[in-house]
């Protein structure tokens, strides 16, 4: 039997608020260690932060903000929206966005002091001309392509560059770029070929500071740490490189409410589509968390399955039968009453089960699980320095 106690917060118990079905803890210390432990490992490298994704699922603003206060001077988001939200927040860092200029998007990028990362000979012709038409020599990164075939310039576009003559001249690039395509697998030949590949193309352009590495980048060696690195999931705790211990702060801890707990007999099913049909007699607790909160579908438990094993205490429960979009339901059979609870809290991410090992079960990576975290959890942050809110 288990008797630990229903509320596993790390927490007083008055933080839970009881209308939460869920709760997420983000613990920014450990958002701040893995910066500094990522900044260590290139130390003649300025390390940026990538926050793209609202901070990979954990709150871009209250992310930046950390990182900020331990020294990042640049961070990289995806879109302008999210370039545009760090600023209405109060960020003055540089900030570079990823997806590139869209049509018609240069005022904006200039209204948000924003530098767009450049990746086409259409998309700097637009960026050169708006610079031109209002006088200002505005940043703005280079991306070439080093064998993504996703975005960035081709190596018969920079001899295009080079011969037209004046474009690099009406901005100023501040920064190129390339994104390397399996750095979370260190002995693939494609991370030196890619490297190659990059100092070739750097050669074609003017002296610019350069940044290649992505989390995974950062661990392959001083050789692809550049001008700059610029990790990204390895500040939030999932794994980087694959097949090694991870040795980032896990960042993240999810616990789910209890509504209700039953019995159900032997030859009763559970779930949608009657999926699950019970061999034994079985008690049976219902989780207020779904695919609606991004506890993937594919993490159900049909007949002759294995999905999802959430935790109470140190004692697991199997998920039982489909997930639906705001439940799951566990086998809490042999557990203590004050255990098994309702309103009590299960740990679905958390010391016992983390975002890679969740990501595996799923079929998918540490990322997807991050980003697809929901909306409807009451998210408490952990900042020694500032205080939980």
């Amino acid at each position: 039997m288990n008797g630990t106690s229903a509320n596993p917060l790390p927490l007083p118990a008055d933080r839970d608020d009881p209308a939460a079905p869920a709760i997420l803890l983000i613990n920014l210390d450990a958002v701040r260690e893995n910066y500094l432990k990522l900044a260590s490992l290139a130390p003649g490298s300025e390390c940026a932060a990538v926050v793209k994704a609202d901070g990979y699922g954990t709150g871009a603003v209250k992310v930046a903000s950390t990182l900020a206060q331990a020294g990042c001077r640049t961070f990289f988001v995806a879109t302008l929206e999210e370039a545009r939200e760090l600023r209405a927040a109060g960020r003055e860092e540089v900030i570079y966005v990823l997806d590139g200029l869209f049509p018609r998007t240069s005022p904006l990028f200039a209204e948000a002091q924003a530098r767009p990362v450049l990746g086409s000979l259409e998309e700097i012709r637009e960026w050169a001309e708006f610079c031109r038409k209002t006088g200002n020599r505005l940043p703005a990164a280079l991306h070439v392509d080093t064998g993504m075939n996703r975005l960035g310039l081709r190596e018969n576009d920079l001899e295009t560059l080079a011969q037209a003559g004046g474009m690099l001249e009406a901005f100023q690039p501040s920064l190129i770029i390339s994104h390397l395509a399996c750095a979370d697998e260190p002995e693939d030949p494609m991370n030196r070929q890619q490297k190659e590949a990059f100092d070739r193309l750097r050669a074609k352009l003017p002296p610019i500071p350069a940044g290649l590495a992505n989390s995974g980048g950062v661990f392959l060696g001083s050789d692809f740490h550049y001008d700059m690195v610029r990790p990204g999931i390895a500040l939030y705790g999932a794994r980087a490189v694959n097949d090694r211990p991870n040795p980032m702060l896990p960042v993240v801890s999810l616990y789910g409410r209890i509504a209700q707990v039953r019995i159900a007999e032997r030859g009763e099913s559970v779930g949608y589509g009657a999926a699950r049909r019970l061999s034994a007699r079985t008690r049976i607790a219902t989780v207020m968390t779904g695919y609606a909160d991004g506890i993937f579908r594919r993490l159900s438990a049909p007949d002759g399955e294995e999905g999802l094993v959430v935790y109470l205490g140190d004692k697991l429960a199997p998920v039982l039968g489909r997930i639906s979009m705001d439940s799951m339901m566990i086998d809490v059979t042999g557990f203590d009453d004050d255990a098994a609870a309702r309103g009590g809290l299960v740990e679905i991410i958390g010391p016992h089960v983390s975002v890679d090992e969740i990501a595996e079960r799923a079929g998918t990576i540490g990322y997807e699980v991050l980003t697809s975290l929901g909306r409807r959890y009451q998210r408490i942050y952990l900042d020694a320095k500032a205080g939980a809110g």
